[in-house]
């Protein structure tokens, strides 16, 4: 062997070798609880109890370590493949068990601590996830990157939809601000309040969440209440790309303003409700439709 070559061959040894060490390295990262979760190295077998969870691992650059996933984890495309354990209100722990998972991440508001606290009793390493603001998302995305290590990617991704944020913000800062419901569903009839990260999206627009001052953060409102905050704008959300047909039952109250101004708009749910980095596509909706009724004067 010559010389040349044999350089090359400790050259890529020490490389696989430094790849080993680096990818053993213990991990450690804070949750949304304040909890420290610690890993003797990378996970490589993680399961996602959140739609929104999946899509955000995906853009950590890490979709290839999970291994299941509940219903509804649709994007991306490939994430339809998942096994699914169950729903976020209700997984399989004995389908779990067999899967033998080194890390779940869950979703700390939809999940519920009664869930978690059950993995945990049963010995499974638990990761709690929550968005409350836009930048959360980012550094969601973050620490999937470090639990899974993808760090370089998840940062480099976070970096350039903070980029994105940071453009929307500067652009809508200062302008007339809007009143507006935002409705989840009809029956009941549901809206968000100020701790939920929609509200932080109006209010990125120039919005302001008329219901922004709810105890609960998806509280059930009567009819009432909402014609008594007279919003100027009534945005839906539902439970697909089409407009809900319950969207125009506002039509029997003509005297609230988003009525009498044919203010009432559609947002498709994927790209508002799940705390992902689509979240800007359907951010940038609700500002066009903001700035479409300033610009009705």
């Amino acid at each position: 062997m010559s010389r040349s070559s044999i350089i090359h061959v400790v050259l890529a040894l020490s490389l696989l070798w430094a790849t080993k060490i680096w990818a053993d390295e213990p991990v450690r990262v804070e949750d949304a609880r304040g909890q420290w979760v610690e890993l003797s190295a990378p996970a490589e077998r993680i399961v996602a109890l959140a739609p929104n969870i999946v899509e955000n691992f995906y853009s950590a650059g890490a979709g290839d370590k999970l291994i299941a996933a509940v219903s509804y984890s649709d994007y991306p495309e490939q994430a339809k493949q998942l096994p699914e354990v169950g729903n976020y209100k209700a997984v399989n722990y004995e389908r779990l068990l067999l899967l033998n998972p080194d890390l779940i991440v869950a979703w700390g508001s939809g999940n519920g601590n009664q869930m978690v606290n059950k993995l945990e009793d049963l010995g499974f390493t638990v990761f709690v996830s929550e968005s409350h603001t836009l930048e959360d998302i980012a550094a969601n995305v973050q620490s999937f990157g470090k639990l899974a290590g993808t760090s370089d990617y998840a940062d480099k991704s976070a970096e350039t939809w903070l980029e994105r944020l940071t453009e929307l913000q500067v652009n809508h800062k200062n302008l007339d601000s809007v009143s507006v419901f935002y409705q989840v569903w009809n029956e009941p009839l549901q809206t968000l309040n100020g701790d939920h990260l929609i509200s932080d999206v109006i209010e990125t627009c120039g919005g302001r969440n008329i219901f922004a001052d709810a105890l609960v953060l998806a509280p059930k409102i009567s009819i009432e209440s909402v014609l008594n905050r007279d919003p100027k704008v009534i945005i839906a959300s539902g439970m697909g790309e089409e407009r809900p047909d319950w969207l125009d039952t506002w039509e029997d109250y003509p005297r609230i303003d988003a009525v009498k101004e044919g203010n009432l708009f559609h947002i498709p749910p994927d790209i508002i409700q799940r705390h992902t980095f689509r979240v800007l596509d359907g951010m940038e909706m609700v500002c066009d439709d903001l700035n479409r009724v300033r610009g009705k004067g």
